[in-house]
């Protein structure tokens, strides 16, 4: 007793060892083409605005805006819950939420659009919407007023526009090295890729501008928006999405599907082309696998159909959209586009329905695989990796607080950052 029994073996060291060395390539190309979670906040969406209607107080007009909508059409919890079809159980707070989230933050992520929304314009004055953009950016973040993500959308890497873009970008990020150096929350989106070489474009365009401004080598990374069937399935008949992934050399944050750019490029009349579309479950599908592992966000597009006019209008487009959300969350495309300020009351509705709907099982189940206990359902390291990053998104935007979270599951944030395989605990 109390020995350790000798049990029989039939295979040599050397079987062992020279497997790992022929794997040793392989546990390596692993472990760096999929890093997993990047463990940072991700935005629950982005909002476009043209590079000449950006300006000083866009963030807060934005969300006074979505107030006088919010109290115009929806006053109460009943009023809201009877529109978007929320629980009783959750109207409440719900409304509450969104209300005080449209007064803190009522934009994560913002993008000043160089591309489609702003258009073609004489270079000089692209390039003083541009430096304005810089200034308005750095200033944003040095008093306070920033949103946790901004930057901008250039004219994409097609002949025809991508000297403009180069000129934009480059005056875009030397304004902010002149104002005091790039913010934490910098965002850079690429539109309308259609081939690999032309994310490499991009990281030979950001090292080129890394080593002329001292920078570290990828410190600025940028998103890869998805709206051309090439960047889906190429010419040559491979899918695309990994490619483009791998092209970006670790640099690429996100993929972002562009619904009518993308529609159109698939024949889909206007009148249908819809986040819902099977084509848009198609794209954003080969999106989710090639993503998958890599530390690539994905983020869904936008609804056209603007909440403006009169209260029964307003209230058929907020069901539109409330549903477009809600469904995309199902699917694990937990960003999109705003296009309206009058967007954001259902953006929030929705993300906060689906977190705090969902709280009470998530932290039961996750409680008690930390346990150990039994219950109805058997879960694996895998979904609890996914539990607890359920549960860290609805911090990240305010739908739940940590300390209802500590309370329903007894474990800390850091707990739930190990849990979910963020490999650092961020509040951003």
């Amino acid at each position: 007793m109390g020995q350790q029994e000798t049990v029989a073996t039939s295979l040599a060291d050397t079987v062992r060892e020279g497997i790992g060395a022929a794997l040793a390539q392989v546990d390596a190309d692993l472990a760096r083409r999929y890093p997993g979670d990047p463990g940072t906040r991700q935005p629950v969406h982005t909002v476009y605005v043209p590079g000449d209607a950006f300006a000083a107080d866009t963030l807060r007009s934005w969300g006074d805006q979505a107030l006088a909508a919010l109290d115009a059409h929806a006053p109460d919890a009943g009023a809201l819950a009877a529109v978007l079809g929320i629980p009783d159980a959750l109207a409440a707070d719900v409304h509450d939420r969104v209300r005080a989230k449209l007064v803190r933050e009522p934009i994560e992520d913002l993008r000043i659009d160089f591309e489609d929304g702003y258009g073609a314009r004489p270079d000089a004055e692209e390039d003083a919407a541009a430096a304005r953009a810089a200034a308005l950016v750095a200033a944003a973040y040095e008093n306070g007023t920033a949103a946790p993500y901004m930057g901008i959308r250039m004219k994409c890497m097609e002949a025809a526009v991508r000297d403009r873009g180069i000129r934009t970008l480059d005056i875009f990020l030397t304004g902010l090295m002149e104002a005091g150096g790039l913010p934490g929350g910098l965002v850079l989106t690429l539109p309308k890729v259609t081939y690999a070489e032309q994310v490499t474009a991009m990281v030979r365009l950001l090292e080129a501008f890394e080593k002329a401004r001292g920078l570290e080598s990828g410190r600025i990374g940028f998103e890869i928006q998805i709206e051309t069937t090439q960047s889906i399935l190429g010419a040559d008949g491979r899918a695309t999405v990994a490619r483009m992934i791998e092209a970006a050399e670790g640099r690429a944050t996100s993929l972002h599907y562009g619904t009518f750019d993308y529609s159109a490029s698939c024949g889909v009349s206007a009148a249908h082309q819809s986040l819902d579309h099977p084509v848009a479950d198609h794209a954003k599908a080969v999106m989710q696998v090639a993503a998958a592992g890599t530390g690539v966000r994905l983020s869904d597009g936008s609804t056209n159909v603007l909440p403006v006019g009169t209260t029964d209008r307003v209230h058929e487009a907020w069901r539109l959209h409330h549903g477009l959300v809600s469904r995309s969350l199902a699917r694990a495309y937990y960003q999109g586009w705003d296009m309206h300020p009058a967007h954001l009351p259902t953006r929030y509705a929705a993300v906060y329905a689906f977190y705090r709907g969902g709280l009470e099982q998530a932290a039961a189940r996750l409680a008690a695989y930390v346990a150990k206990a039994g219950g109805d359902v058997m879960d694996e390291p895998a979904t609890a990796k996914a539990l607890s990053g359920y549960l860290l998104r609805g911090l990240d935007c305010g739908a739940v607080d940590i300390a209802e979270v500590a309370r329903l599951t007894g474990l800390t944030r850091a707990d739930l950052n190990a849990l979910a395989g963020r490999p650092t605990a961020t509040d951003a």
